[in-house]
C-alpha cells in the first residue's frame, strides 16, 4: 500500500472591517503533517497595481496563492478601482481554466472599502457582519471576532484578539502575525 505524503496545513487569515478601517491579519505557521516547518511565513501581502492599495491574505499552498495573487494583480490593472469586478474575473478564470482549477488556496481581499473571500469554486463572497476568516483556524477566529466586534476594540484590536484565540485553539495556527490595514 502506497503511503500518502502528508499535506501542508496551517494558516489562519482574518479580515475585519470596523470604524472606517479594514484589517487583514494572518499567522505565520506552516506545518507539514504534525511538524511545524516554519513559524514566520508572511501570508498577508499588500499589492499596489496602478497605484491602488489592495491587501490580500491567503490560505493554502503558497505557490498556488502566489499564482493567484499575480493573476489578481493583472485583473486589478485591467479594471482599476473595481475590486469586485477584478475578483469576479479572477474567480471565473480560476473556475474554468484547467491549469488554475488545480490550485489549492483561498484569498481574503480588500481595498479598504470592500472585503471579499475568493475561492476556487468560483465564489466571490462579501462576508456578513464585516468579518471574513479562512484557513484551518478560520472558524475559531471568525467566532472570536464576532464575539469581540461590539467591544471598544478597533478593527486591528478585534483581529489581533481573534487571532490570539484561534492560535490557542488550532494547532495549525501560531501567534506570529502579519497585519495590514487600509482606511476607507
Amino acid at each position: 500500500m502506497k503511503e500518502e505524503f502528508p499535506g501542508w496545513h496551517g494558516t489562519t487569515i482574518i479580515g475585519v472591517r470596523k470604524g472606517g478601517q479594514v484589517v487583514v491579519a494572518g499567522d505565520g505557521q506552516v506545518s507539514l503533517g504534525q511538524t511545524v516547518i516554519k513559524g514566520t511565513a508572511r501570508k498577508v501581502r499588500r499589492l499596489s497595481p496602478g497605484g491602488q492599495d489592495v491587501v490580500c491574505g491567503f490560505a493554502g499552498s503558497t505557490a498556488d496563492a502566489f499564482t493567484l495573487l499575480e493573476r489578481l494583480e493583472a485583473k486589478l490593472e485591467a479594471t482599476p478601482g473595481q475590486l469586485a469586478r477584478a475578483c469576479v474575473e479572477l474567480a471565473k478564470d480560476w473556475r474554468t481554466d484547467k491549469y488554475l482549477q488545480k490550485l489549492e488556496a483561498m484569498l481574503i481581499v480588500t481595498d479598504g472599502r470592500d472585503l471579499f473571500v475568493v475561492t476556487g469554486a468560483g465564489d466571490v463572497l462579501e462576508p456578513e457582519h464585516n468579518i471574513a476568516a479562512i484557513g484551518s483556524g478560520g472558524n475559531f477566529a471568525l467566532a472570536a471576532a464576532r464575539g469581540l466586534y461590539d467591544s471598544d476594540l478597533d478593527a486591528e484590536g478585534v483581529a489581533r484578539q481573534a487571532m490570539a484565540i484561534a492560535a490557542d485553539i488550532c494547532v495549525y495556527t501560531n501567534g506570529n502575525l502579519t497585519v495590514e490595514t487600509l482606511t476607507e
